[in-house]
């Protein structure tokens, strides 16, 4: 349960802002069609969020070593600077081909934009600290759902209402905590 709900939390507040929210908002407002855009989420979130926990976990495993915990913590205290970092859409605003549909260019789109993203790498770093490919897929998984359902309903109002620059922060200091506390476990504090 603990995987699932650190998962969730880490991932719902690192997705403020990501540019796989702004992706959700560009979507919502070309397509206007909101349920086929989350499923296309949903989907594509399953499947990468899948491999990125895999990833971890077997990571995890074929380098079961107390250096591999102190990666792992470092890597969630580099997540902490890189979240204070806006993102914006790589590109012009194009979502994608429009012929493809909403579902199939959401899918498409939001796997690709996922891979090498800051969630992905989370999901990789939460994998291998819970060695638990599910629990950990669900909690990026529904972390992300949070964090984009909502952009897909409110568009670009969204980005008026929510400070996203708190929400950043607020990101940071979780990724913050989990790094220093993986940190502290490893090295045997206290004890």
């Amino acid at each position: 349960m603990e995987a699932l709900l650190t998962s969730t939390a880490v991932v719902a507040l690192a997705e403020i802002g990501d540019k796989t929210q702004l992706l959700a908002i560009v979507l919502a407002t070309r397509f206007r069609r909101p349920w086929p855009i989350i499923a296309g989420i949903l989907v594509a979130t399953l499947a990468n969020h899948f491999l990125a926990a895999l990833a971890g976990e077997q990571a995890a495993a074929f380098f079961d070593g107390r250096w591999f915990r102190y990666l792992v913590a470092a890597s969630f205290i580099a997540m902490a600077a890189w979240t204070l970092l806006p993102d914006k859409l790589d590109d012009d605003g194009n979502a994608g081909p429009g012929r493809l549909g909403p579902f199939l260019a959401t899918a498409i789109a939001f796997f690709l934009v996922e891979i090498g993203d800051k969630t992905q790498l989370a999901t990789i770093a939460l994998g291998a600290q819970y060695r638990s490919v599910v629990p950990v897929m669900l909690g990026t998984t529904l972390g992300m759902m949070i964090a984009n359902v909502p952009a897909v309903f409110l568009g670009h109002r969204i980005i008026r209402v929510v400070p996203l620059g708190l929400m950043r922060a607020v990101a940071a200091l979780m990724f913050l905590a989990v790094g220093l506390w993986l940190l502290a476990e490893t090295a045997g504090w206290p004890g």
